[in-house]
């Protein structure tokens, strides 16, 4: 696993040790920037269920300013911290050890807001179409925010979600990405 492109391109990241997370493989994380990047004059992003923190550590390595990166495992939280330290930019990252629903509670209450937002829940855990209109009514979400879902085959995100504009789907082997933008009211 490696960061594919950008300032801290070709530079190798650790996995999550153990069953409990799978990381995102490059082919797929290069598919995925390809799609809705693949480089960024700025902004903010957010990742609910970081695992190895490669989706952002990428997207930071791409242009954006900065990543907020949530689990609630301790060791996807060190694999994370040993992965953001590769990078030499540690305050471009703010790594936070929280339940995904209370990390958003918390993230609206200071204001925050993202133009990207990576969901990659455990498979069996999914809430994807609650968690994104929570992030829309708490207004976490910038007017031009794209979500990047990475789901199995078994997810079947719709294509309609109230708030948000279906972009593309996309199939990898047992691997799907599933992107929205902000709606338009």
């Amino acid at each position: 696993m490696r960061i594919v492109a950008g300032d801290f391109g070709g530079r190798r990241l650790k996995a999550v040790p153990g069953m409990a997370t799978r990381p995102t493989t490059d082919k797929v994380k290069e598919a995925m920037f390809n799609i809705i990047g693949p480089y960024f004059d700025g902004g903010q992003s957010l990742d609910l269920f970081a695992g190895s923190g490669g989706l952002s550590i990428e997207a930071v390595s791409r242009g954006i300013d900065r990543a907020v990166l949530i689990d609630r495992q301790y060791a996807a939280i060190k694999t994370i911290k040993d992965n953001v330290a590769v990078t030499k930019a540690p305050e471009r990252f703010e790594i936070l050890k929280r339940d995904a629903n209370r990390a958003v509670q918390e993230l609206a209450g200071r204001g925050e807001q993202f133009d990207l937002v990576f969901f990659d829940p455990p498979y069996a855990q999914q809430k994807i179409v609650q968690q994104m209109t929570q992030l829309r009514e708490l207004k976490l979400l910038t007017a031009t925010g794209r979500i990047i879902c990475e789901t199995d085959q078994n997810a079947q995100l719709p294509e309609t979600v109230p708030g948000f504009e279906f972009v593309e789907q996309r199939n990898y082997g047992i691997t799907v990405l599933t992107i929205y933008a902000v709606g338009r009211d």
